[in-house]
């Protein structure tokens, strides 16, 4: 099996075939050198450079080697290099030692011309002592190693998937908000090259008071019931909010599933949804907690994201699922200049900052807006699948778009709907890296192993050491997932942490 061969089977484009191409890699290089007695250590981009190290050397390359691994290296020509390089000097800078790498080897899977190959540094200088030397490797390189290993060339490539899985797993536990930092300078470098936009999930409006999903169902079926049993004397209006919350607690059936139930009740058999739209903007507003404002922090901080700079915007769209206009009303307050696009024929100026309702808009005052009857009001089962199941839809175009020309960050999503995730494959197949953020909240051990009862604090978990260690390899595994989708999951335990997080954004 030659690497051609291999890398034809993994390449499935995008993110997951570099990722396969990598673990094929690593795990080569790791047996070649295990038959030398000499070590491979892997290595995170937060804390080290390179995909792999070798201390020890490789071959007749003196150690510390570092190993850059990449699916296509010439497709990336001299600026990625040039990117290792200054990369390479203001680490060594920082963390100088005596085991400082003398080489540094750059892996394509791809083949490397020898145009491409006669204008890359064969090395640079990092201090007036210390020159560390460049190396190309292309499918050739990789096949003289390759061809010593056949039997074990096999066995890896039958077995990606397994590895891949066992690496994160059995990666040494590290302090996650160690790492954050560095996923952070990542975040405000893609932030501050105006390439920029904002998904907005559930998390961000409940910030600010307003109901669960859960709640305004439950919401919506005590409107419906009370409407149906309004002359049956047996079944009171409190009968019936106690019978809807205990149904919604026993009941496993779909959200969806209901919501479409709710749908056809509440407009009855015409075709004229009026109703059904009213009666969710009723329910939305009046539910809302009036105990938490609609300025909270986290609107904020996100409207002063969008805030254009001297140099121009960061911020160049904002992708809503939310229904209500709490965003908009806070753009307003801050004077960013915005237009609320919820179908297809919306139009706005280059000026404004586009606001896309891609699952339906609700605002508080309808009379603000025109056509609203024409948004796709993805509630029920309905309107999911006509989304779903329709590629063309503007909606999907506009999240593609967004994710395929911009960087991205995820706030308040939970990152399980169906089809966010359909898009975001689709868009990682074009990606080699992971150019996109997701705030997700981090269990922690406490939430996990306890449980607060009126008399305190309660085991649920005997052994809190294996609790420990499962979490570590669940928050790993989920971040595996997301990488493969382009995403690098931005840790928090706190909601209070995100604010912070933007804030210090934009400084």
């Amino acid at each position: 099996m030659i690497i051609d061969d291999i890398v034809a089977k993994i390449d499935e484009g995008g993110s997951n075939s570099y990722f396969a191409f990598e673990t094929f890699i690593i795990n080569l290089l790791k047996h070649h050198l295990a038959l030398q007695k000499k070590p491979l250590l892997i290595t995170e981009w937060q804390d080290h450079l390179g995909d792999a190290l070798a201390p020890e050397g490789i071959d007749g390359f003196e150690g510390p080697v570092v190993f850059e691994i990449k699916l296509n290296l010439e497709s990336s020509r001299k600026k990625f290099i040039d990117a290792q390089i200054s990369r390479f000097i203001d680490y060594n800078k920082i963390n100088y030692s005596e085991a400082r790498p003398k080489n540094l080897i750059f892996i394509s899977a791809k083949p490397l011309s020898k145009e491409f190959r006669s204008i890359m540094p064969a090395g640079f200088q990092v201090s007036a002592d210390y020159y560390v030397g460049i190396t190309y490797w292309g499918p050739e390189d990789i096949n003289k190693i390759v061809s010593q290993h056949r039997a074990k060339t096999t066995e890896i490539v039958n077995n990606l998937f397994s590895l891949r899985i066992e690496a994160t797993v059995t990666k040494k536990a590290s302090s996650w908000n160690a790492e954050r930092a560095g996923i952070l300078a990542k975040l405000k470098e893609s932030y501050n090259r105006g390439q920029f936009t904002l998904f907005l999930g559930a998390g961000v409006s409940s910030s600010a008071g307003m109901p669960s999903w859960d709640n305004l169902l439950n919401s919506l079926f005590v409107a419906y019931l009370t409407r149906e049993f309004d002359k049956d004397k047996a079944i009171d209006g409190s009968d019936i909010s106690e019978l809807v919350s205990r149904l919604n607690k026993v009941s496993e059936s779909s959200a969806l599933m209901g919501a479409r139930y709710l749908r056809k009740g509440l407009a009855g058999n015409s075709a004229e949804t009026h109703s059904f739209v009213d009666a969710i903007t009723k329910s939305l507003y009046e539910l809302r907690s009036k105990d938490l404002s609609t300025d909270s922090r986290l609107l904020k901080a996100i409207a002063a994201t969008c805030m254009p700079r001297r140099t121009g915007a960061r911020v160049r769209s904002v992708v809503n699922y939310n229904f209500d206009d709490l965003l908009e009303k806070q753009l307003a307050k801050t004077g960013i200049a915005h237009r609320s696009v919820y179908t297809e024929t919306e139009i706005y100026d280059p000026d404004e900052l586009p606001v896309y309702h891609v699952h339906g808009f609700l605002p508080e005052d309808r009379s603000k807006y025109s056509a609203l009857e024409n948004s796709t009001l993805v509630f029920s089962e309905e309107g999911y699948h006509h989304i779903y199941t329709n590629a063309y839809h503007w909606s999907n175009l506009v999240q593609l778009n967004c994710l395929r020309e911009n960087s991205c960050l995820m706030i308040g999503l939970s990152m399980t709907d169906p089809n966010l995730r359909r898009l975001m494959d689709i868009s990682a197949r074009s990606l080699e890296q992971k150019k996109h953020f997701a705030f997700m909240k981090r269990l922690s051990i406490d939430d996990f192993c306890y449980d607060i009862t009126e008399s305190g604090k309660k085991a649920a978990i005997r052994n809190i050491d294996g609790a420990e260690k499962f979490l570590d390899t669940h928050h790993a595994l989920n971040e595996s997932l997301m990488r493969e989708l382009g995403v690098t999951i931005l840790w928090y335990e706190g909601y209070d942490e995100i604010p912070e997080i933007l804030e210090e954004l934009i400084k």
